[in-house]
């Protein structure tokens, strides 16, 4: 985490505590249209009950920095062992499929946990901690953003995953939009760096910044649009082999996959369904909810390819840090301003795939201890998403950030964004 272990001075242990106070809270505000039942729901195994969300966050802190300290009173001793998500090193953990079945602790219980322990953090950042403390504070707050994000993606498979269709919130606000072609925008061929450069926090993936060649090559000014997807659709698209990896046609097959997840065609109009609950589909918003084998065929079939994940940091590095993010809490992608000839939506609506796979970066070294499983154990089988979603907070994002999800994975607020070869 790269932080010398010093005291820190009051100025700055009274900004973590405020931006303490802020990140609880809005995990406490995601899960406030949601009922006990709701909180409860655990539709598949990759995703997990609002509730073990807010318990899980809690265990992070209570875990990695209170529970060292000599005055501190673990909550409940086997809360240890039942809401680790996976840290070996601490002993075992229940099976993440199961989660749903934890009807105990009650809901109440857990909501106690996250008071117990806000108490005590409370008490920690008043008395200006050291600076391996912060650092493992900032950590599990970067982490408790990312669960943020876990919150509104699982709850809206819950929801779409009941008969009623039932909505998280009220009608969502759709943005004035109209068609545009694709413009793109060229990179001329050099040697560039990428990866983390700052003094502020970034997780170890993003670590160390290190040198790339890259050709020569072109990056969609704009997001694939549903309007876009859906001629691939009709071309056929789910039924042409020749279009798909193998690994991803094996799934197509398997799973009857025939659009993007959340899609539904009724009365020969396809419908989409959203935190708003099921709405017509907008020609115009960028596709959402599409694996990288579906973003990897539509690249196929239109002429195009996936960008490599230092190629999407060139291009983002110049661009300013904003979009529909969490703040704007539409929770559901929106069609981008017209008019501007550089690159839109790098930042927010959705997390767009990449043709990296995900792998440590050249130097790259995991933290000792149990902290060091945070990343760089997940580094086999996935392949890197860049610039958020709809739902990613503004303050956990940057150019450098590495997402990454199993090629298969759709539950996400996941999209497209073509490149091509020269400039």
């Amino acid at each position: 985490m790269g932080l010398s272990a010093k005291s820190i001075t009051e100025e700055e242990s009274g900004s973590l505590a405020f931006r303490y106070e802020q990140v609880r809270q809005t995990t406490i505000s995601l899960c406030a249209p949601l009922s006990a039942e709701d909180m409860q729901l655990q539709p598949m195994a990759d995703a997990s009950p609002a509730k073990w969300h807010l318990a899980h966050t809690t265990w992070f802190f209570e875990t990695f920095i209170l529970s060292g300290l000599p005055n501190y009173s673990v909550f409940h001793p086997e809360f240890t062992f039942l809401f680790n998500s996976y840290y070996k090193q601490l002993g075992g953990h229940p099976l993440r499929a199961r989660r749903g079945l934890m009807s105990r602790p009650s809901l109440d219980e857990v909501r106690a946990y996250r008071e117990h322990v806000d108490r005590a953090m409370r008490t920690l950042l008043d008395h200006e901690p050291e600076r391996d403390i912060l650092a493992r504070v900032e950590l599990g707050l970067n982490h408790e953003q990312q669960h943020q994000e876990l919150i509104v993606t699982d709850v809206k498979y819950a929801l779409w995953s009941q008969p009623l269709r039932p909505a998280y919130a009220q009608q969502r606000i759709k943005l004035a939009s109209r068609f545009e072609p694709v413009a793109w925008v060229g990179v001329d061929e050099g040697v560039y760096e990428v990866g983390y450069r700052g003094d502020q926090f970034a997780f170890d993936n993003e670590l160390p910044r290190h040198k790339v060649y890259l050709a020569p090559f072109k990056l969609a000014a704009r997001l694939v649009s549903n309007a876009e997807y859906l001629e691939f659709i009709n071309d056929r698209g789910y039924s042409r082999p020749e279009l798909w990896l193998s690994d991803g046609w094996d799934i197509v097959q398997a799973e009857k996959w025939q659009a993007p997840l959340y899609w539904e065609e009724h009365f020969g109009s396809w419908h989409v369904f959203t935190m708003a609950g099921m709405q017509e589909t907008d020609s115009h918003e960028p596709v959402c909810h599409v694996s990288y084998y579906e973003a990897d065929a539509f690249a196929r079939w239109a002429g195009a390819r996936l960008c490599r994940e230092e190629e999407w940091e060139i291009v983002a590095a110049g661009v300013p840090l904003s979009g529909n993010l969490l703040e704007s809490r539409q929770l559901h992608p929106v069609a981008g301003e017209q008019g501007s000839s550089g690159p839109r939506q790098m930042f927010g609506d959705v997390w767009e795939w990449t043709a990296s796979a995900y792998l440590a970066y050249p130097g790259f070294q995991p933290a000792s201890g149990a902290l060091g499983e945070y990343n760089g154990k997940f580094m086999c089988n996935q392949f890197v998403l860049r610039g958020g979603s709809c739902a990613t907070p503004h303050s956990h994002l940057r150019a450098s950030y590495r997402n990454f999800f199993p090629p298969g994975a759709r539950w996400q607020f996941s999209g497209i964004r073509l490149a091509q070869d020269g400039n």
